[in-house]
């Protein structure tokens, strides 16, 4: 996939390094509508809210980790993976995981200092949780499956101090997830590897690589935020004319933001997604409340960190969150906007939006904080100047459409695969077996059909029309 048009050129390397010292030539005193800078909440002025560099692997302390990872693509497949392949492995599996429940709980407190061996260390441990979630054997009934100690409890310290859920994130798949290909050369999309990965498959690499190509190019929009929150006077002409330009540059970037996501055909098969990619992502709720959900054995099972287990989501995307700040997104369905919220949209999960925030990074969701407190609201801008009307309810419906093909995105590779055999159970008596079971059960509960759910559990389909019909709000009338 030819991610060269992405690629910064050297001018706008240039404009950033300018932009970042004129910043901090110009900080003015701290007053209540003066907004800390990008740089204060570990946002790099090229990269954003990627790391400027790869996180380093773990000390030798914590080598039996980084073992564990490596090791464990060569051992373990998915539990309802019936290939020949699959089932010769599971010997082999089954002793991994007798390792990983036999080894001791390592201290973290040499980590707590050093915020990119943190990242790492949560980024490996959350790797061998869902390596040893998604590969335990089924029960009948279904009963909740079991952290071993020795990954939970190091875990829910190394997310404490991160600020962040102790589970697979976002994070962990996308902005962490890389290695430079030439380590001399700079941080672009077409200088990045997939350094881990479930599946081994090339839709797998295309799929984090889109997704890392958006991150890396939303760092555009963080430029145009970050301008905005330093202009000194709002209401000026040449503060006025600055914003109708970025509206308008912002408008692009959102365009060029939705053609990165429809490039996901090109190189994703839905079947592979849907079959061989997400099941090693899903949750503890990802099948809905009605299921069991995971136990972290040694940790307190009320710690607070133990309600954000959901698995990685497109929004828990700090860069998305940031844009529906700035533009005044309100997902929260107690706008006065119109047209008001619709039936459908209130049954969405209200607080989503609010709830993905605790799978970033806790200084990610600080800089999210303090975006949400600004006393400048450009939405409030464009109302009182006319002028700006137009160029605001272009982004917005450049943002409106962004959202539209996501959805598109979710029926193919969600909604319609869902309806799909699972290409794996290759058994046909175990095949027939798994259907006369969810029938049964389907027929005990007498209950309509459960929803199609996203890996974070919520009602998929849902969800996402409430999210863009949040934004068509958002319009203003000229």
């Amino acid at each position: 996939m030819d991610f060269t048009h992405l690629i910064p050129s050297p001018s706008d390397i240039q404009y950033a390094l300018l932009s970042t010292l004129g910043t901090l030539l110009n900080r003015r005193s701290a007053t209540n509508d003066v907004l800390r800078p990008q740089e204060d909440f570990d946002i790099d002025p090229i990269t954003g809210f990627v790391p400027p560099q790869p996180l380093p692997r773990l000390p030798a302390e914590y080598e039996i980790w980084e073992d564990a990872l490596s090791e464990a693509p060569e051992v373990l497949r998915l539990v309802d993976d019936l290939s020949g392949e699959a089932l010769a492995l599971r010997a082999e599996g089954e002793a991994w995981r007798a390792k990983i429940r036999a080894r001791p709980t390592l201290d973290v407190s040499l980590l707590k200092d050093q915020p990119r061996l943190l990242q790492r260390a949560h980024l490996v441990l959350t790797w061998l949780v869902q390596y040893y979630v998604s590969s335990l054997p089924t029960t009948h009934p279904p009963t909740p499956k079991r952290i071993p100690e020795s990954l939970a409890v190091p875990l829910v310290e190394v997310s404490r101090t991160l600020g962040m859920a102790p589970i697979l994130t976002f994070a962990d798949t996308i902005t962490w997830n890389w290695d430079l290909i030439h380590p001399d050369q700079p941080v672009t999309i077409d200088n990045m590897k997939l350094a881990h990965s479930f599946s081994g498959r090339d839709d797998e690499r295309h799929f984090y690589q889109v997704q890392a190509a958006v991150e890396l190019h939303g760092t555009q929009l963080l430029r145009i935020i970050e301008d905005y929150n330093q202009l000194p006077n709002l209401d000026d002409f040449t503060s006025i004319f600055k914003v109708i330009k970025d509206l308008t540059r912002l408008t692009a970037i959102i365009g060029e933001i939705s053609d990165l996501i429809q490039s996901m055909r090109s190189g994703c098969d839905p079947h592979i997604f849907y079959w061989e990619m997400r099941p090693w992502v899903e949750g503890s709720d990802s099948k809905g409340p009605s299921h069991p959900g995971w136990i972290y054995e040694g940790v307190d099972p009320k710690a607070p960190e133990l309600q954000y287990l959901s698995g990685p989501s497109g929004g828990q995307s700090t860069v998305m969150h940031a844009l529906d700040l700035f533009l005044d997104i309100d997902h929260k369905l107690q706008t006065k906007r119109h047209p008001a919220p619709s039936a459908e949209n209130r049954k969405a999960d209200r607080g989503f939006m609010d709830r993905m925030r605790q799978y970033m990074l806790g200084r990610h969701r600080a800089y999210l904080e303090q975006l949400e407190k600004s006393p400048h609201s450009i939405r409030e801008l464009a109302q009182r100047t006319p002028i700006l009307r137009e160029p605001y309810n272009n982004a917005v419906k450049a943002l409106k459409t962004l959202r539209t093909l996501h959805m598109r995105i979710a029926c193919l590779y969600v909604i319609n695969m869902s309806k799909t055999e699972n290409p794996r159970s290759v058994c046909p008596a175990a095949a027939m077996m798994e259907r006369q079971a969810s029938a049964m059960e389907a027929g005990a509960r007498a209950e309509k059909r459960e929803p199609i759910r996203g890996t974070g559990g919520t009602d998929l389909v849902t969800l996402l029309k409430a999210g863009r019909d949040a934004t068509t709000r958002a319009g203003l009338k000229n």
